[in-house]
């Protein structure tokens, strides 16, 4: 019978079926899949008798024995991790035990770290288990494959469900409107949450869309907010989710982007908010792991208003 050996869903039953292997093989009593995001470290999969961490789980990437790997001070392979200084340093060190340690890099095609395949254990381990290093390599190669296909499936579906909502739009701007907002967003979140991929949320209010409308009249008004809207899409990539919320704000959710992509979306939409004489308050934040994009998107609500009373103070 050829049915009992099927192809494996998508990566997290791969990564699932690939951790209780390695366990199975080898031995530790925890295995895990990860990503790496600024300094974020950020447990995606896991196979874990020991320590009761969880799926989400975020630790310091600097922290780690995989970054000291990664860097090359200390082996793939430590059946006693505390013979080896670069891990006996560690800060992790100081905060669970490990006395036997197993990682390797998970690489993207275009050569940049996605994550690691790693393992700890509390005891040593025989010294044997070095001699597992190419299975273990092996093993991460292929759910590297299995990875970049998921995620190029993802980015199909992005552009599938963009194409769902694309009659949810704003008729004045054409930017999509708050119902397609709220399904884009928490549709990036589940892609954030499965893959670590990080995100920022912007939050801009004009600053002087009722004065306009009050003395100049709504036709100067509906100006305002479609030179906005250019503005907006002249600055953010196509693969961004830009809408109107509201009479006179707008939201933007940068994809893939960390603290330093959202800090120079910003900068660039002030640059072009001068240019065009469009006054407006701006607030961001980027997703962080734990407590997923809403939280973000609430906390650059937060940050907009403090920005628009500070505006109003030097005014």
């Amino acid at each position: 019978m050829l049915n009992n050996i099927q192809a494996f869903e998508n990566a997290e039953t791969a990564a699932k079926s690939v951790l209780q292997f390695l366990h199975d093989r080898i031995g530790l009593g925890l295995w895990m899949v990860t990503r790496t995001s600024g300094d974020s470290w950020i447990v995606l999969n896991i196979q874990d008798e020991i320590y009761n961490i969880k799926a989400g789980t975020v630790f310091n990437w600097s922290d780690s024995f995989c970054c000291r790997m990664i860097k090359g001070v200390g082996p793939r392979i430590a059946p006693n991790s505390s013979q080896i200084p670069a891990y006996l340093a560690a800060p992790i060190a100081q905060q669970v035990s490990i006395g036997s340690y197993v990682g390797v890099p998970l690489v993207q095609s275009n050569g940049v770290l996605f994550g690691t395949l790693c393992a700890i254990d509390p005891q040593p381990q025989p010294e044997r288990i070095a001699q597992e290093l190419p299975l273990v390599e092996l093993c991460a190669r292929l759910l590297m494959t299995v990875l970049e296909s998921d995620m190029q499936k993802m980015a199909a579906q992005r552009r599938a469900e963009r194409a769902e909502q694309e009659s949810l739009v704003d008729s004045l701007t054409q930017l999509y409107n708050r119902r397609a907002w709220d399904k884009l967003l928490m549709q990036e979140e589940v892609r954030c949450a499965r893959y670590g991929h990080p995100a920022a949320v912007l939050v801009i209010d004009l600053d002087e869309l009722k004065v306009i409308n009050d003395t100049q009249g709504h036709s100067a008004g509906d100006k305002l907010l479609q030179k906005t809207a250019d503005s907006l899409r002249h600055v953010l990539r196509e693969q961004d989710v830009i809408a109107r919320i509201g009479g006179d704000e707008f939201v933007i959710m940068i994809l893939e982007a960390d603290e330093l992509a959202a800090e120079d979306v910003v900068r660039r939409l002030e640059e072009d908010f001068t240019k065009n004489q469009v006054q407006a308050s701006i607030g961001y934040d980027v997703r962080h792991p734990t407590h997923g994009i809403i939280h973000a998107w609430n906390h650059a609500d937060r940050k907009m208003y403090a920005n628009k009373q500070m505006r109003k103070k030097q005014l």
